[in-house]
């Protein structure tokens, strides 16, 4: 059972995550995701459970606690939806010039355009 942690303070990590989850059983995995950029945790991470008890304990008696001065979220993580899991973004985005209709446009500083 893939639990998820949601509110989670910007600077938890991995072995704080699995402490507070100790009493309730020995996960699997367990990952606080981080923003890669900044080095700090996004505020939510995955814990998952060989037996499904433990994840239900656990959600039990951590949901709605305090953890690192934030109330936080504990609950069966559901699948993301739509392309597999991943989201795609077609070329959007600063820097990468797209404009949505599959087209590059071409960028020329000094060109006084």
């Amino acid at each position: 059972m893939k639990l998820y942690f949601g509110n989670l303070p910007f600077d938890a990590r991995d072995e704080e995550l699995q402490q507070l989850v100790a009493a309730f059983g020995t996960p699997v995995t367990i990952r606080v995701i981080v923003d890669t950029q900044r080095g700090r945790s996004r505020g939510f991470g995955f814990v998952e459970f060989d037996d499904p008890a433990q994840g239900r304990a656990a959600i039990a008696g951590l949901h709605g606690t305090e953890f690192g001065g934030r109330t936080i979220v504990v609950n069966e993580a559901r699948a993301r939806e739509g392309n597999g899991g991943y989201e795609r973004r077609g070329g959007r985005g600063p820097f990468r010039g797209g404009r949505g209709d599959g087209e590059r446009r071409e960028h020329r500083f000094g060109s006084g355009r």
